[in-house]
This record gives C-alpha cells, sequence and structure tokens, in this order.
C-alpha cells in the first residue's frame, strides 16, 4: 500500500498525532480550562500600556494581570464560566464587561478600548451597570462632558450649583470640596474641568469629613494630539431684567477672555495643558436701607452701586510618564482678584467701602508608581500661597441702627493677610485575593499671618430709628445703646497642624456582596484632640450579579463617625483678643457715650482705646474653652439602587446624621442681675464645643440617557434638621440657659430639587437647563434688644397671651412679646421661615465644524472636523423669577419679616453677581481645534 504522505511529511504528521494523544490524556485527568486574552487601546486606536486588567467570575477569586508594552495581555487556566472583567489606567475612565464568556478549551478574545476622561462626549456621561463595588454608589452624581456645561462659569456661581446638586447630607459644616484630590483649594475654571464626582463611596475612611456632600473635581490632563480653544464671553445690563429691589439701573458690563491649549512635550511620554482668563467686570452690589433725611424724617435709601473688579486666572499642567509604570503630574495655578468699592450691599452705605486685592498661587504634585501588578503608590504634595489686602475709603467711625443703615467708615482700616497651606498624603493600594486594601496618611499645616486694626475707630450701635434721630437731637438721656473699639497690635499669627491616617479594606465576598470597613484616626494641634478614632462600615449586596448580564438591583448601607476641625482662624481671634495683644472695648457706660456728639454729617468726641484704658473700662476678651474638643458626626445610610429600562438609573437613600460636640459662643462673664460673675474682668466670649445637631433625609437621585443626544441627571430631598447652635460664630439668647436653643437649624430645608442635563435638538442646538427648587430656609426671630446685657443683640421674644395686649407685636409669623417677663414661653431659635427659592438657568450652544479636506457636497460631520466654532447664549433665571433673599428678623426693623435683596443664585447665599439683575443673558463664542 502506497503511503499518501511523503517522507518528508511523516515526521510533523506524527508529531501531531503524539501531541493530539497527550493532550487528551490530560484533558481526561483534569478540568478542562479556557483563556482570555487581548490588547487595551485608547480612542485613536493607540496601545495602552501598563493598564490594570481585572476578571472574576461567580466562584473563585479575582485574576488581575497589567498590559505589556504592546498593550496585551493574557490570563491562562480561567474555569469555565461568565466573566466580569474591568479594565483601568491613569487618565481613562474604567472599563467594565459582565458578560465575558470563557469556554473549555477554547481561547476568548477582546479588544477592549478605553475612554479618555477628557474628551466630552455625551457618551462618557451614561450610566454605568450598577454592581457592589464601594465607588459605584449611584446615589453619587458623576458629571463629564456635555453635563458640565449645564453647570454655571462663575467660580462663585459654580460652587453653589454644585453645593445645590450635593444637597444637605454633609451635616452642620457643609461639604467639602476636593480638587485633584486636595482640599482647601479655590475652584478651578470651569473649561479646565473633566470630571465632577458628588457623594461617591461616603464612607470611605480615606476621607476626614462627610461623604454625602463631598464634591470631587478632577482637572483636564494633557492629550497626545494638539487641541485648544478660545473664547470669549459678554455680558451687559441692556440684556438683563432690573433688580426688583433696586429703584436704579447702574452700568454693568461683563467681559471675559479665556484660552487652552494642550498636548505633547514628548510623544507618548510627557503632555501638558494650560489655561489663561482674564475677566474684567463692571459690578454691582444693592443697598436697601433706611435713613434719615434732611429733616430726620425717615426715608427708604434704595440704591444700586457700581463695583468694578478684575479677575485672572492662569493654570498649567504637565503630565509625565517617566516609565511604563511610573506617572507625575505637575499643576500650577496663579488667581487674582482686584475689586473697587468691596463691602458695600445690604445696610452699608457707600461711605462704608472699601478696596480689595487677593492672589492664590497653588502647586500641586502627583506621583503615582505602579509597584507591581496588585500594588500601587500614590503620593501627593500641595502648596497654596494666599495674600490678601484691604484699605478703608473712610476712615471715619462707623454708625450702626440695627436693621436699617450702617454708615461711617467701614473700619478695615489698612489690613493684610499671609497664608501658606502645605498638604501631603501617601496612599498606597494593595490587590489580595478578594481584598482591596488602601492605607494612607494625609498631613496638613497651616501657617497664617494676618493685620487688621478692625473697628480701631469705634462702632456706636443704635437699636432704633428713633432712638439715632433723639442722640442727633441731643435729647437727654438719648444715646446709643453700645459703642465697641479696638486698640493695640493689630498683628497676630498662627500655626496648626492636621494629621490624619487611615486603613480600609473593600472585601468581595463575591460578585453579589461586598462588605467595606475601615479605620481613620485625626489629631490636630491647638486644641486636645488625642481620641479622634473613626470607624467606617459598608456593605453592598447585588442580588443578581454573577450571572450573564449585569445586576439590576444593589441594596447598600452603612455607618461612619466623622471629626470636624477647629478652624485656625478661631485659634487666630482668641490670640489676638487676648486682652494683652490687641485690646478690644464694648462700653455701655451712659457717662462716656452721652459725651459723643451726633450729627446728620458724622460724629465726634469718640474715645479712644488709650482713653477707655485710662477710664479703667473693662475688656472683652475672647478664648477657647480648655475642655474644647473637635465636633464629630455619627452617619448612618441604607439605600436601594435600580437600574431601569432605557438607560435609566434610580436610587432612594435614607440618611440620618447625628453631630455631638458642635461649635458655639457663649459670654462666660454676661452680667447675672446686673452683677458679672467676675467682677474684675469685662465681656468673655468663650468657643466651646457643647451644642448637638440632628438631621434625617430621604434622597432620590436619578439619571438617563434614554435616548441618543439626550442626558439627564438630578436629585429630590426631603428631610428635617434640628440643633442647638449654627457654629462657632453663633451665640444663645442666654448664655446661662442652653435649654431653649434646640429648633430648627438653619439647613433645615424641608424640599429641595435639582434637575440638570444636556439634549441636542434640532439644527444640532444643544441646550443644557440646570434647574433649582427649595422650599424656605430658617431665619431668628429677636426683639433687636439687648435686654439681658451680654452684649450681643439677639435676645428673642415671647408669644404673646393675646393679641390684643398692650406692647405686642402681631405679625404673619405670630403674635410676639417683645419685653418677655419671668415664666413666659420664649419663642425658639429660627422660629422664622423664609421664602422658597425657584431657579431655572439654560444654556443654548451651536456648533459649527469646518475643515478636514472635505469634498464638495459632503456633509460636514462636527465630531470629525478638525475646527468648530461654537456660539451659545447663557441665561440665568430663565423665568424671571423673583427669588427674595432671608427675611430680616429684627422686630424693631420696619423691614420686619421682608427680603431686602435677591437670594443668591442657588438658594444658598452667594452665587456670584445676582444684583447684577434678576434674569441675567451672558453670550459666549469659542473656537476650538
Amino acid at each position: 500500500m502506497i503511503s499518501p504522505f511523503s517522507k518528508s511529511e511523516k515526521r510533523p504528521f506524527l508529531i501531531g498525532v503524539l501531541i493530539g494523544l497527550i493532550s487528551l490524556a490530560a484533558n481526561a485527568q483534569q478540568p478542562a480550562t479556557g483563556t482570555f486574552r487581548g490588547k487595551v487601546v485608547d480612542p485613536s486606536g493607540a496601545l495602552v500600556r501598563a493598564a490594570t486588567l481585572t476578571v472574576r467570575n461567580s466562584n473563585g477569586p479575582a485574576r488581575e494581570t497589567v498590559t505589556d508594552q504592546e498593550g496585551a495581555f493574557s490570563i491562562t487556566n480561567l474555569a469555565p464560566d461568565v466573566y466580569v472583567v474591568r479594565a483601568s489606567a491613569p487618565g481613562f475612565a474604567r472599563f467594565e464587561r459582565a458578560d465575558v464568556v470563557i469556554a473549555p478549551g477554547r481561547v476568548t478574545s477582546l479588544e477592549i478600548a478605553l475612554t479618555v476622561t477628557i474628551l466630552e462626549e455625551v457618551t462618557v456621561g451614561e450610566p454605568q451597570p450598577i454592581n457592589a463595588d464601594p465607588d459605584a454608589n449611584a446615589t453619587a452624581t458623576v458629571l463629564r462632558g456635555d453635563d458640565l456645561k449645564a453647570l454655571p462659569d462663575d467660580p462663585a456661581e459654580l460652587e453653589a450649583a454644585l453645593q445645590a446638586l450635593a444637597g444637605p447630607g454633609a451635616g452642620p459644616s457643609g461639604g467639602e470640596i476636593f480638587i485633584d484630590g486636595f482640599s482647601g483649594g479655590k475652584l478651578p475654571p470651569r473649561d479646565t474641568i473633566r470630571e465632577i464626582r458628588i457623594n461617591q463611596n461616603p464612607f470611605s475612611s480615606e476621607f476626614d469629613r462627610l461623604g454625602l456632600g463631598r464634591i470631587e473635581i478632577f482637572t483636564k490632563p494633557g492629550t497626545e494630539d494638539w487641541s485648544g480653544e478660545i473664547d470669549s464671553e459678554f455680558e451687559d445690563e441692556a440684556l438683563n431684567s432690573r433688580n426688583p429691589f433696586a429703584s436704579n439701573r447702574p452700568p454693568f458690563q461683563l467681559r471675559n477672555f479665556g484660552v487652552d491649549v494642550s498636548g505633547p512635550i514628548v510623544r507618548k511620554r510627557a503632555s501638558f495643558f494650560v489655561d489663561f482668563e482674564h475677566e474684567t467686570i463692571d459690578n454691582n452690589s444693592l443697598i436697601n436701607a433706611l435713613v434719615l433725611d434732611p429733616i430726620l424724617g425717615v426715608t427708604p435709601f434704595r440704591q444700586a452701586v457700581l463695583v468694578p473688579t478684575k479677575n485672572l486666572d492662569f493654570s498649567p499642567r504637565f503630565d509625565i510618564q517617566l516609565s511604563p509604570t511610573h506617572t507625575f503630574v505637575f499643576r500650577y495655578s496663579f488667581e487674582q482678584s482686584i475689586v473697587k468699592g468691596a463691602g458695600l450691599g445690604g445696610f452699608d452705605l457707600p461711605s462704608r467701602s472699601f478696596s480689595t486685592r487677593d492672589s492664590e498661587q497653588t502647586l500641586r504634585l502627583t506621583d503615582t508608581l505602579v509597584i507591581s501588578p496588585t500594588i500601587v503608590n500614590e503620593a501627593r504634595f500641595q502648596y497654596i500661597r494666599r495674600r490678601g489686602n484691604r484699605e478703608s475709603d473712610d476712615p471715619a467711625p462707623t454708625i450702626r441702627v440695627n436693621d436699617a443703615f450702617t454708615s461711617g467708615g467701614s473700619n478695615v482700616g489698612l489690613a493684610f493677610a499671609k497664608e501658606d497651606r502645605f498638604e501631603l498624603q501617601n496612599y498606597t493600594s494593595f490587590l489580595r485575593g478578594n481584598h482591596t486594601l488602601k492605607v494612607g496618611l494625609r498631613l496638613r499645616h497651616f501657617r497664617v499671618t494676618d493685620s487688621s486694626p478692625g473697628n480701631f475707630a469705634g462702632t456706636f450701635t443704635f437699636t432704633s430709628l428713633d432712638q439715632y434721630r433723639n442722640a442727633i437731637l441731643n435729647a437727654p438721656g438719648a444715646f446709643p445703646t453700645q459703642f465697641s473699639i479696638a486698640g493695640g497690635n493689630p498683628q497676630a499669627a498662627v500655626k496648626q497642624t492636621d494629621t490624619g491616617v487611615f486603613a480600609q479594606n473593600d472585601w468581595r465576598y463575591s460578585p453579589k456582596f461586598t462588605l467595606s470597613f475601615g479605620l481613620r484616626y485625626e489629631n490636630q494641634t491647638n486644641i486636645s484632640s488625642d481620641s479622634n478614632v473613626a470607624p467606617r462600615i459598608g456593605f453592598a449586596f447585588a442580588p443578581g450579579a454573577g450571572g450573564k448580564g449585569s445586576p439590576k438591583t444593589v441594596f447598600r448601607g452603612g455607618f461612619g463617625v466623622f471629626y470636624d476641625r477647629f478652624g485656625e482662624s478661631l485659634t487666630l481671634q482668641a490670640l489676638r483678643f487676648n486682652g494683652v495683644n490687641q485690646q478690644q472695648f464694648i462700653v455701655t457706660d451712659s457717662a462716656i457715650l452721652d459725651a459723643v456728639i451726633f450729627t446728620q454729617i458724622g460724629v465726634s468726641n469718640v474715645p479712644t482705646a488709650n482713653q477707655l484704658v485710662a477710664f479703667a473700662q473693662r475688656q472683652t476678651t475672647r478664648i477657647v474653652s480648655p475642655d474644647l474638643r473637635p465636633p464629630y458626626t455619627m452617619q448612618t445610610v441604607f439605600s436601594v439602587e435600580r437600574q431601569l429600562p432605557f438607560k435609566t438609573t434610580l436610587s432612594a437613600t435614607f440618611a440620618n446624621a447625628r453631630t455631638r460636640r458642635l461649635l458655639r459662643s457663649r459670654n462666660i462673664n454676661a452680667p447675672v442681675g446686673g452683677v458679672r460673675p467676675n467682677p474684675a474682668a469685662g465681656n468673655i466670649f468663650q468657643y466651646e464645643s457643647t451644642g448637638r445637631f440632628s438631621q434625617n433625609q430621604l434622597i432620590v437621585n436619578f439619571r438617563s440617557n434614554f435616548a441618543e443626544g439626550i442626558s439627564i441627571f438630578g436629585n429630590y430631598s426631603i428631610g428635617k434638621a434640628r440643633s442647638d447652635s449654627d457654629g462657632a460664630g453663633s451665640l444663645p439668647a442666654n448664655s446661662y440657659d442652653l435649654s431653649g436653643e434646640y429648633g430648627d437649624a438653619l439647613l433645615d430645608v424641608r424640599h429641595r430639587f435639582t434637575l440638570g442635563g444636556s439634549f441636542e435638538t434640532f439644527w444640532g442646538v444643544r441646550l443644557n437647563p440646570f434647574i433649582t427648587f427649595r422650599s424656605g430656609v430658617p431665619f431668628n426671630i429677636s426683639t433687636g434688644a439687648d435686654d439681658n446685657l451680654d452684649s450681643t443683640f439677639n435676645d428673642r421674644p415671647a408669644f404673646a397671651m393675646s393679641a390684643s395686649e398692650p406692647g405686642v407685636i402681631v405679625t404673619r409669623f405670630g403674635a410676639f412679646d417683645p419685653t418677655p417677663e419671668v415664666g413666659d414661653v420664649i419663642i425658639p431659635r429660627n422660629f422664622g421661615r423664609g421664602p422658597g427659592f425657584f431657579n431655572v438657568n439654560l444654556r443654548l450652544a451651536k456648533e459649527f465644524g469646518f475643515g478636514g479636506g472635505q469634498k464638495k457636497g459632503q456633509k460636514d460631520d462636527k465630531e470629525e472636523s478638525p475646527y468648530k466654532l461654537e456660539f451659545s447664549a447663557q441665561i440665568r433665571n430663565l423665568l424671571n423669577h423673583t427669588n427674595g433673599g432671608t427675611p430680616v428678623g429684627n422686630l424693631r426693623s420696619a423691614f420686619f419679616g421682608n427680603s431686602v435683596s435677591l437670594s443668591g443664585g442657588f438658594g444658598a447665599g452667594g452665587g456670584g453677581s445676582q444684583t447684577a439683575g434678576n434674569r441675567r443673558i451672558r453670550f459666549e463664542l469659542a473656537f476650538s481645534f
């Protein structure tokens, strides 16, 4: 028989048969396994080196590898199953796929395309599949790409918008903002931001402050291809609606020019991003007061005044890949602001203006090293240098008629502040089977030198316009209720260091269940804080995880202890007014006050601080209680997350927060029956940690990309917050009786709702709405008098037994007795409730793409065009709805119960040039390449 194979072909054939027989024997002795291999690329198709790849099934531990120089990976000996695959690399969004099937004896190949986080595409904002990872909670709000354009450009308005999105979940101290992982910095320009995360992973021990309310901002890195943008913004009062609280319409104009450029320095090794912005604003401030006319009649003074402002921002960033596993980021920023006519608004008349010049320089360094496939170390350093100057335009003493007007000089003198802040962090992450371990250290050091000759000219306080009129007429017994003045050395300095160390373990017991537990310890100087141990624990349960698809529902819960800091500014105040460094006097002696001469053009015969020393007047001092301890909050959270059809994610969260050792101030030497406990001393205002705060909330978050070109995000919360203090500057009505202080907290907003998004409409016009609603904010109702002689004008009235009683003041909040007697029921703190807030902002934009060598008649695809021109208009308060600010709470004021100004841009105070108009329109033209 003739063989079908030649002699040269027989040997390979026999070898193949032999290998096949050996393979069959091997497979007969052990279970068949599979192999997973492929490569990781970026959006341009370039290979991504040192990307971390993890695969996990429902049974065994996770397997992990790192891509090689060619961006390739391979994981062998995988048991047949459905795997969850995750990939990540610095500068890219995390990739996840939950339906990768590994078959016995087969090779499964996959090309993983990572998304560069700076790419402004709607797709990167789509909801990610929910899972049991601690940092994948659907209660978080993550904004990227076009969603960021729903936010305002102005840094003050941007911060207010982010605080509105974060909601009131951060407890009495409010939410903390981190920029590229660092605390304490100012918000960068919106165009330099690549991503914002709000409320993510609330129980991580990596952070000292509450997770609900935490805002993390990440700036844009450099790119491998040259790109840039030149933009200009313009706004004028002719386009804005009038401020309803102003009687005049002053000139207002905003002119902003900005440019940013990004590109490579060394291909595949180093890149840069630089941003420059210059802004000139003819700003406005609104004065709404009651004054005396030339014949001493009461007349309204409502005027909007011009406040010229100049702002400059410059921020370069460099990203350097020292090796495939070692990256270094350098970022520097310089900000400068110059304001003429600062300090005006509200009851402050034009003579109260002063000038300011502030600058801030920030240096941030980040070093990331992949030590091994299972160990990553990240070191960070930040230095902030702040310098500020204040100068009065009028050196005259200040005259204050409570909740009517404030005239005279601004009383800031010639002040300066020098502030240096250092922050050092080091975090190391370990992967050990199903455990992700992270340990770290944060060290912060503050150094502040402040020269503040504030109130060196003195301040006279009257409780009513009638009292002030009688003083001008030199009526018998007519003099101010109080005179305060400071003197001595205006300069004080303070240093403070705080340290935090933590350890965190995220144990992925299975794809369905993750348990996170950690421990944090904190310490700070200037107070006793040696026992600040903060345990954290959280869990996530995803019933449908581990199958062929992603889970649809996740249950989460957790508990944590979070400590707050005693700020260095409070220590500075105590050092300044210690009775030696700088003197402060609060005078109520009629013999001294009756000698002062008041006229309609000013005041004379004002006693000096040296004269008061000679008169043996007792000083007012400020101290820190020796038993003060850092406030801490215990927060408990339970939530359920649900993946709905049409790319929609919904979550509901119940959160309970209890704060103990809340800060307050108290006059511990206030008179009792006209006699001070320490007769040799004057007022002693003490910082102490004796307050408490409680809060319950139900928060609903949602996000949807139900159609192409549409992205919607938002939240709604209903809650209640009560406390007996509103912070370190809050004083009780009676320093010796705190039982009546427990009432509604200032942040007790019952209902909040925010909605934002991005919509691609007809003709390529993109709409970015941002809607904010909240119910009314509490405010305190006071008599406007100091009947208990504790030198503060926050005494509260009593509930009137009958509205017809003599002296009773009837208001829409109730009938009040402003002169309560022993046994009368005093109204609770923050008894009033201000108006609600509703605001609709809208951005409209149209982008044109051109260039790229399109042929004649070919449709121009703007996404592929190398050059783009965008026209946009930002409309603040689209519906021109009047949102009044917090009402005046002084019963003696003619303004009682009424708002005298507009609320901040997002209902939380502040928020940029709100007095410039009720509805404002800003145009922007941007060219990008």
